[in-house]
């Protein structure tokens, strides 16, 4: 029994090579499905990580100049945005007043000097102007009044405190200037007489100090506008006003072309209360200048062809289409010609004022 049970249990050693054969498979592929598992998974942890540092560097360096440039463009812009501001009333002015002095016009330039200075008193550019005219028009007595006010609102180291300095001292000098201690360089020019604001010679009793031309917008009216006429006595003179005569004389052009005494409606009355010349202050007198509209109705320009027809013509034939031109002022005292003044200048070629009012 002993010898049946040994043989029972005994094993085939083929059985045990294939046996071990089977198991060594069976680890190999256990091991290869491990290592393919792992080298995936190891695979795509590289693959996450690697574009991770050379991302960076670009994000880096795109965003990183964009807040220098953003900050940089508005800097070169900043000056010209404050460096320009909207010229003043003032200085518009003074520019139309240069430009009007270097025409020759030297009366309207007056004007614009003096609106400007209406707005700032102490405007040293515009009162060098005005000065520089008056020095122009050889009216010296009010070219240091300038140059004087100059010298007083302007600091002592400025430009324009030295201009008015030198001007004072070797300038020419005015008909007061002994009188006031100011040197004498020029004696022709001392002995030059006076002269109104367009240069004119004036009178040894008066003379014209401004004429200022103001329209108004009136609906009614074609043209509506008022002359302001300052009119002074000569320092130390005594005036009867019953020697003065004032004449002014507005004028048209027909058609653009010929001059013609104005058929305007015109009105003047005196600006001051006595206007005698018994103080220093000039007198003002206001003379206006209305041209009513044309009435263009139908019926008005029927008649007016109508009248156009006849053979003596009509009133509004013979005047043809008017407009205003400008004026022409006339001072005597005592039946001398004491000032005259014209706007535009050729109406003093076109009518020459006389010495006496007869005739004027």
């Amino acid at each position: 029994m002993r010898s049946l049970l040994s043989r029972a249990i005994q094993i085939d050693p083929s059985f045990h090579l294939g046996l071990t054969l089977v198991v060594l498979l069976a680890a190999a592929e256990v091991f290869a499905v491990i290592l393919h598992y792992a080298g995936r998974s190891g695979a795509g942890r590289i693959t996450t990580l690697q574009p991770l540092p050379a991302a960076f560097p670009r994000t880096a360096a795109k965003v990183a100049p964009a807040p220098a440039a953003a900050v940089a463009r508005p800097r070169p812009s900043q000056p010209t945005t404050v460096g320009t501001p909207p010229p003043s009333l003032a200085e518009q002015l003074m520019r139309e007043g240069i430009q009007l002095r270097d025409r020759g016009d030297t009366t309207t330039a007056l004007q614009r000097f003096d609106e400007a200075l209406d707005s700032e008193p102490d405007n040293v550019g515009v009162l060098l102007e005005k000065a520089k005219t008056y020095d122009a028009m050889q009216l010296y007595d009010r070219a240091n009044e300038m140059w004087r006010k100059i010298k007083d609102i302007s600091p002592t180291d400025s430009a324009a405190y030295q201009a008015a300095d030198q001007r004072l001292k070797v300038g020419v000098p005015s008909s007061g200037a002994a009188a006031e201690g100011a040197p004498a360089t020029n004696a022709s020019a001392a002995a030059a007489p006076p002269r109104d604001i367009a240069g004119n010679p004036e009178g040894p009793v008066m003379g014209i100090t401004e004429v200022r031309t103001s329209q108004t917008p009136d609906p009614e009216a074609e043209t509506n506008l008022a002359l302001r006429i300052g009119i002074k006595k000569q320092p130390g003179v005594a005036i009867d006003h019953n020697k003065v005569k004032i004449y002014v004389f507005l004028y048209d052009t027909v058609d653009d072309n010929e001059v013609k005494l104005t058929d305007a409606d015109v009105s003047s009355e005196w600006g001051t209360q006595k206007h005698d010349w018994t103080e220093a202050n000039p007198e003002i007198l206001m003379v206006n200048y209305v041209r009513p509209k044309t009435p263009h109705s139908s019926a008005s320009s029927s008649e007016t062809r109508q009248k156009s027809r006849s053979p003596k013509g009509s009133a509004t034939e013979e005047s043809g289409r008017r407009k205003y031109l400008g004026y022409r002022i006339l001072v005597y005292y005592d039946d001398k010609l004491q000032a005259v003044q014209a706007e535009p200048g050729r109406l003093l070629q076109l009518y020459p004022p006389p010495e006496s009012p007869s005739t004027p």
